[in-house]
């Protein structure tokens, strides 16, 4: 295996050290303070102390580094080349009704591209990890994508609209597409574990549309190290832009695409 960077490691100590709260109060989901954050999108107390963990962790190692977090927003650094992306708590609907399926994910951008990127999933003790040109890896192992060939054998992840969120009429279609061509489609409820799981061969390939940059930053780069192949749902490379990601292995990515990305 790749030894870990300074990169990785001061990523991996910002996610720890957050996912040791995140995992008492999950514990604890019960008597978590809840506000609405819009309709079926929830924010808790978990979420603003992880990124509060995360942001003093990552600017103490960085202090000239950019953030771009999902409750705080764009916090601008000195180094206008470098900025960290961090979901603190990607699958809130998940941890707050107390199912096990939840992450921390953490990028590092450089002029615009995603150069590091680590998914930890506390419950499991499982952390994702890749570097531009570098692998990527799970824990100490180098991970790869599926190497299955065949729409049939395929095994999918995505995203379902829910109130107030997504196009119901198209991902309808699109599902009806995968559920006629595949060997079936999971909703997991966490994007960052979703590509990570591409990365890791555990599934042939996820999509969604209007996701956040936060939710699939590492973990776009996760799929890339591992050799699989990420675009938006047209092709194109405005993933982090327009929030239309479709990551696959290699080989399934034009016949998913061809599936998915016209209908």
């Amino acid at each position: 295996m790749a030894p870990r960077s300074a990169t990785i490691n001061v990523m991996a100590k910002a996610a720890d050290k957050a996912a040791r709260a995140l995992k008492r109060d999950f514990g604890e989901v019960s008597q978590l303070q809840v506000s609405m954050k819009g309709p079926g999108d929830f924010v808790s107390t978990a979420d603003h102390k992880s990124e509060r963990t995360i942001r003093e962790e990552l600017t103490k190692a960085r202090p000239n580094f950019g953030l771009l977090m999902e409750e705080s927003g764009a916090i601008p650094g000195s180094d206008p080349d470098h900025t960290w992306i961090v979901d603190p708590l990607d699958g809130t609907t998940n941890f707050l009704h107390g199912l096990p399926h939840f992450s921390i994910s953490i990028a590092l951008q450089a002029k615009g591209e995603i150069i590091a990127g680590l998914v930890f999933d506390p419950i499991r003790d499982e952390t994702f990890w890749a570097e531009k040109g570098v692998g990527a890896f799970c824990n100490d192992r180098r991970m790869r994508v599926s190497g299955r060939k065949q729409l049939q054998e395929s095994l999918l992840f995505t995203g379902i609209p829910f109130i107030g969120h997504g196009d119901r009429a198209r991902f309808g279609r699109q599902l009806d597409a995968a559920m006629r061509e595949t060997a079936g489609v999971r909703r997991l409820g966490s994007a960052a574990l979703d590509l990570a799981y591409v990365a890791a061969g555990r599934c042939e390939g996820y999509w969604e549309e209007e996701i956040s940059i936060w939710d699939i930053a590492a973990g776009i780069l996760l799929v890339k190290e591992a050799g699989g192949y990420v675009s938006d749902l047209k092709g194109g490379q405005t993933m982090l832009q327009s929030g239309s990601v479709l990551a696959t292995n290699s080989t399934l990515h034009a016949p998913l695409q061809a599936l998915l990305g016209h209908v």
